[in-house]
């Protein structure tokens, strides 16, 4: 295979270099290269690396930076490559510094300053050249430099931090940031995308490692480090042309816009619009530079301008034509592209194709043979983001996602630095704090008062603390942490306290299960029954098949192929396909339907598509229509918004069947619509349809391939649960090459509106704005209909009458109107590509999953969205409202849903997987009990009612007992002074008492000591308490005592006879005889025990129980 660098340097070899040297020579201050299409002047960059001093490559744009340093990076390596990005967030004039962009412009500033530097070029564009950026010599008066085994006063170390404005906080997540814990040393810095972590033993540094913001682990070694201080704001900045030597080249798209857009964002003003206030950033304007000193300095360096131009702009530079001109535009269409290509072969033209996998390279020789196309091309991997014809070297060097029409996105390396600000809020989102909800197990909801210090005969122990109703009081054992769970249910909703001692709690518990069952037997019946029956096979993919898939505008996710590849499996069985499809929105769901359809129409079977709204029919038979257009395949909708002429037309044509596939509300399941020949049927929001329609549904597919969809994503643990019940497929991986939706929080002002929908009406697009509430939306729809006079405004919500919402969302879709003002109703299902701003005001009263989804309605299309949370002015905002709206405002990417999805989505999702009657079982039990009972319910139905159904399934030997409580009397804890905060102690105490395999064990280990230094004693001893427990429970112990250097073990009562006569107790009796003078048998009110006496450690402890379990039963 060819590789990128070899095509590069053919690119530039011969004339080309030779004229580019001589514009180049001595003398010469302007030259000018035109006729560069697409990414071939990525590979003239790309030729002038060698330089003494790093060359500079001015953009148009942030997004033209973007792609040329995606190019230039591929081409050279990432390390030869750097972004000078601007240090704000949205334009300087908003005054909110966005800390990883500048980590990647004190980094770039560093490549000049130190000779042994890799970086060749460094990117950037107008905007950020417009700030001012750190004289040399304070950079390095603001850099510290570390070094193994080199002696360093950890104290001092600290105090040049804090000089330089570094802030101490318990955990390292933001550039700025540090944190000391014992021996170790957290420091993130302004010169690189990680930080650091510093582990010192004694005066000398012993270990310098990089680490993860997310999970805060170590990644790899260093010998050394920099770490720079933040000197982006400083108020004595120059201009980068004043910090780079003056023999560096600028190589410059448009030099004469470059000029024009720093001098119009010198002419800017501050906005006060700017949200959080403590945030903002008042004195950003002063930190721009002087644009005319600006323009001056330019014209003083030699510059090459570089353009796709087929003349050069400017007659004075020497003029250097590349004869270059871009790839052509096909749109997915084979017929020209086989007549194009094969049109350049014939001319004696050579054809290299960029991608960036081998999957998709091997589909395009696939769509070649089929069609019996004889072309000839040489694969290349990775891709350019744009292709072009060499005239010069007549060789076309063309782009995969260009053939397909797919959007191309380009990564900046600050994406790592904003992953940690996303985590830590979701972590400190999930983390227990006094006064929340907690959900016991064995005693219901109560609520958490704190994490206490008690002393057990001498010893210190930590427990944490529950408040019941009536002021009743639990302390809990930190090794029964396993049976305590945060309460998640509706948010806002404050749950009811249980009363102690009252039975009420398990009545509950009792109640949700036998109903659970109920349910869960009706899905595991029939899906027992449709095993037995007869379906039809479809046959294999047709040519036309892969190249309808192909043709899809995105990559495929892994996740999205599997599905594809399981239906087309099921479909191509003799048995009928019922197949569950989960997803968050957006996740492509809808075109495994369109797939699956194709593939129906293929075997001249019809296809019917079930929808729950009018609104979702209109826009489904869009969907399907635009992607099947080129295929001779008929796509119609019946929906109420049809007249009874059309209907009627339509029930005709489907009963000849001349209509392939027909997509509709529950009208499709009426008496009157007759189908030809079904052979699928696709089910989209099933949990939105009612029971008379589900009872239709059964019915018509006994033997007729089935496809649901759902888009409310399904916690893991009832994937498994449920996977008894039907075949299930879940997409959890988002889709790569979406724009990041733009975010930002301000103050609902008038600017704002103005500019954002003035913004998008301008490039014919559409607007969402929404309230949380229905009295709120007049005034706002005044307050637009103020501030932008000719936007046509349609409003819409719940308590409209329902055809009357229908038709404002229809007509709203059909581009009649330019805003939809409506509440949270978008958020179910609708999806119109033309909408890319929203505007959702008092962004604080949302939950964190109400907002992703809202804000999942836009950036559906190739275009990039917006998104505006606005506060209220003058309102301080609620930590917690504050944490969340940072959390999704640096996390803009689709994929975050499902982590912020989990967080709350789940409580949606799992009730109305199994119908919308959970919800009220939900709020009783919080959400983790619920699923626990659930999880109980459906493996009792499995092993009791169905045994003999799922005999392909191997059942692991049943314990006697589901759980061992401990108790202890030692010293078992994290001491204070090892793991400073309380809600970390109690997320690491709690996810260590849910540890059941010895492997997590050993990894929960290695991250404590990797986080926090050296494992203290008593947190050795307190490791070993997961493996106890599971030993204790393999032996059929229901408690374990270590009392004053005794272990007493605890045993079931008589009625289980099965386990008296097992051989766990079998090994236990051994035992006791071996040794006599240790061990002794007591019964107190119908419970036996064993005491063992001379037990002072747990290692002690989990020492006999193992060689209890080695030992042969008598």
């Amino acid at each position: 295979m060819t590789s990128l660098s070899a095509i590069a340097s053919d690119f530039m070899a011969g004339s080309r270099s030779k004229a580019l040297n001589a514009a180049l020579a001595k003398g010469h201050t302007r030259a000018c290269a035109h006729s560069l299409a697409g990414s071939s002047a990525a590979m003239l960059l790309a030729s002038l690396a060698n330089r003494p001093s790093p060359l500079l490559v001015i953009g148009d744009s942030p997004d033209d930076a973007g792609y040329l340093y995606h190019d230039l990076s591929r081409l050279l390596g990432e390390e030869a490559v750097l972004i000078l990005p601007s240090g704000y967030k949205r334009a300087i004039k908003y005054g909110q510094p966005d800390p990883p962009s500048q980590i990647l412009r004190t980094e770039a500033l560093s490549a000049w300053q130190s000779a042994s530097s890799p970086v060749k070029i460094v990117v950037t564009y107008p905007e950020a050249l417009a700030e001012k950026v750190a004289p040399p010599q304070m950079l390095a008066e603001h850099t510290l430099r570390l070094s193994l085994n080199s002696p360093v006063d950890l104290t001092e170390v600290i105090k040049w931090l804090r000089n330089n404005n570094f802030s101490e906080v318990d955990y390292v997540y933001e550039p700025g940031h540090f944190a000391h814990r014992g021996s170790i040393l957290d420091i993130f810095g302004y010169s690189h995308e990680l930080p650091y972590r510093i582990d010192f033993f004694g005066d000398e540094i012993d270990s310098i490692r990089t680490f993860n913001i997310e999970t805060q682990l170590s990644e790899e070694k260093l010998d050394s480090v920099s770490i720079t201080a933040n000197v982006a704001h400083d108020p004595n900045g120059t201009s980068l042309l004043k910090f780079i030597p003056s023999d560096t080249l600028i190589a410059v798209r448009d030099a004469a816009f470059t000029t024009a857009r720093i001098r119009e964002v010198a002419s800017e003003s501050l906005s006060t619009s700017t949200v959080i206030a403590e945030e903002g950033d008042t004195d950003a304007m002063s930190r721009v530079i002087d644009a005319e000193a600006f323009a001056r300095d330019f014209n003083s360096f030699t510059q090459l301008s570089f353009t796709a131009a087929a003349s050069s702009p400017d007659p004075s530079a020497v003029a250097i034509d590349f004869q270059c001109s871009p790839q052509g535009i096909y749109h997915k269409n084979f017929d020209i592209i086989s007549d194009s290509f094969s049109r350049f072969l014939d001319d004696g033209y050579e054809i290299f194709i960029l991608s960036d996998s081998d999957k998709q390279i091997e589909r395009l020789k696939e769509i070649f043979a089929d069609r019996g196309d004889k072309i000839k091309f040489s694969p290349v991997i990775p891709t350019l983001h744009e292709g072009f014809v060499d005239h010069l070297k007549k060789r076309c060097i063309f782009t995969d996602h260009q053939i397909f029409d797919r959007f191309h996105k380009y990564n900046l390396r600050s994406d790592r630095a904003r992953s940690g600000k996303l985590a830590l809020s979701l972590k400190e989102l999930s983390a227990i704090e006094p006064g929340d909800y907690i959900v016991h197990v064995d005693h219901g909801v109560g609520k958490f008062a704190g994490l206490l210090r008690t002393n057990v005969n001498g010893h210190m122990q930590e427990m944490i603390k529950l408040v019941y109703a009536h002021d009743d009081i639990i302390f809990v054992s930190i090794h029964s942490l396993h049976k305590l769970a945060k309460y998640r249910g509706k948010e806002g909703v404050p749950p009811k306290i249980n009363t102690l001692g009252t039975g009420a709690w398990n009545r509950v518990k009792e109640r949700t299960k036998s109903k659970l069952k109920d349910i869960a037997r009706d899905l595991i019946k029939l899906y027992a029954a449709r095993k037995q029956e007869q379906g039809f096979g479809f046959s294999p993919d047709t040519y036309m098949q892969q190249e309808l898939e192909a043709s899809f505008i995105y990559e495929d996710t892994p996740d999205q192929l599997t599905a594809t590849q399981a239906v087309k499996a099921d479909m191509e069985s003799q048995r009928p396909m019922d197949r569950l499809i989960c997803g968050d929105v957006g996740f492509g769901k809808t075109e495994i339907a369109i797939r699956a359809a194709f593939k129906a129409a293929a075997d001249s079977k019809q296809t019917a598509v079930l929808v729950p709204t009018t609104v979702l029919a209109y826009q489904h038979y869009h969907t399907f229509s635009n992607r099947l257009k080129d295929f001779p395949v008929r796509v119609e909708y019946l929906s109420r918004a049809r007249s009874a002429k059309d209907t009627k037309q339509i029930l005709a044509d489907l009963a000849d069947g001349k209509i392939d596939i027909i997509i509709g509300t529950h009208k499709l399941v009426g008496k009157s619509v007759k189908f030809k020949d079904l052979g699928l049927l696709v089910v989209d929001e099933e949990q939105k349809f009612g029971v008379a329609v589900k009872e239709k549904l059964k019915q018509l597919k006994t033997n007729v391939d089935t496809l649901t969809m759902s888009a409310t994503p399904i916690p893991r643990t009832l994937q498994f649960s449920l996977m008894g019940a039907r075949d299930l497929s879940a997409i959890t991986t988002p889709p790569a090459n979406r724009y990041p939706i733009v975010t930002n929080v301000s103050a609902l002002s008038d600017d704002l509106i103005t500019e954002a929908i003035n913004f998008e009406m301008s490039r014919n697009g559409q607007v969402f704005v929404i309230n949380n509430r229905i009295e709120g939306l007049n005034e706002l729809e005044s307050m637009i209909r103020r501030l932008v006079p000719d936007a046509r405004i349609v409003v819409g919500h719940g308590q409209m009458p329902p055809e009357k919402l229908e038709k404002a969302i229809e007509d709203f879709a059909n581009h009649d109107y330019d805003v939809l003002l409506a509440t949270t109703i978008v958020e179910s299902g609708i999806d119109m590509p033309n909408v890319n701003t929203i505007i959702i005001n008092n962004a604080q009263n949302f939950g964190l999953s109400e907002l992703h989804q809202l804000r999942g309605r836009v950036g559906r299309s190739s275009r990039k969205a917006f998104c505006y949370l606005s506060v209220p002015p003058h309102v301080p905002l609620a930590p917690v409202a504050r944490r969340r709206l940072q959390a999704i405002e640096s996390f803009s990417d689709l994929g975050s849903g499902i982590h912020i999805a989990m967080q709350d989505l789940d409580i949606r999702g799992a009730g109305n997987l199994l119908g919308a009657e959970q919800s009220g079982f939900i709020a009783d039990l919080g959400y983790e009990t619920y699923q626990k009972i659930l999880r109980e319910a459906v493996t009792e139905l499995r092993t009791e009612e169905f045994a003999d159904l799922d005999n392909d399934s191997v059942a692991e030997p049943e314990d006697f007992v589901a759980d061992c409580v401990i108790e202890s009397d030692m010293e078992l804890l994290l001491p204070a002074d090892y793991v400073p905060q309380e809600s970390e102690r109690i997320s690491l105490y709690q996810e260590l008492d849910s540890i059941e395999r010895e492997l997590d064990l050993q990894a929960f280990k290695t991250r404590l000591q990797d986080r926090f230094g050296k494992v203290p004693q008593v947190t050795l001893e307190l490791l070993r308490i997961p493996r106890l427990r599971r030993l204790a429970r393999k032996l059929g112990i229901e408690k374990v005592a270590l009392k004053q250097g005794y272990m007493y073990t605890y045993f079931v009562d008589d009625s289980n006879k099965a386990y008296y006569q097992s051989p766990m107790f079998g090994r236990m009796l051994h035992y006791l005889q071996q040794h006599p003078r240790q061990c002794a048998i007591r019964e107190k009110n119908g419970k036996r025990s064993f005491s063992f006496s001379n037990v002072t450690s747990v290692e002690h402890a989990v020492d006999i129980l193992q060689q209890i379990l080695d030992l042969n039963s008598i």
